[in-house]
């Protein structure tokens, strides 16, 4: 990100103000295959009486690109760094992906309109709920 975008663009990320407190404040603890990087508070604590951890996004802020490995010590749910407890994705998990919600990639239903060439007019995708039907095919009224 420019200088003129830190001074200008506050909604997207780090700003000049976010960059010298972190310099004044963090200690950095290390970065993630993405290119962000994770800081703690050099004194004092926060909120939860344990000291602040912030993370400075390499591009946009988006918070689903924090990989599961620094998702748990940023929450305070590990206190050891990814490289010291040595974490390594199981077998079966897949590559962290973000949230792709208003995206191209973003996934939809079937029978979406989103989705090309699978809708069509006048098909029911779903079962209509029908007043009466439900208390019918209950047993335990009395």
């Amino acid at each position: 990100m420019g200088i003129l975008a830190e001074l200008f663009i506050w909604w997207d990320g780090n700003t000049i103000g976010t960059r010298l407190a972190t310099w004044r404040n963090g200690v950095f603890r290390g970065e993630d295959g993405l290119g962000n990087r994770y800081y703690e508070a050099r004194r004092g604590l926060g909120p939860a009486g344990k000291p602040r951890r912030w993370v400075i996004y390499k591009d946009r802020a988006e918070a689903s690109l924090v990989p599961p490995e620094w998702h748990g010590w940023l929450h305070y749910t590990v206190d050891t760094l990814p490289e010291e407890e040595g974490y390594r994705p199981r077998a079966w998990e897949r590559p962290h992906r973000p949230n792709m919600t208003g995206t191209p990639a973003a996934w939809h239903p079937p029978g979406s309109i989103a989705r090309a060439g699978e809708h069509r007019v006048g098909r029911t995708y779903y079962e209509p709920w029908r007043p009466g039907a439900a208390k019918a095919s209950r047993s335990d009224d009395g």
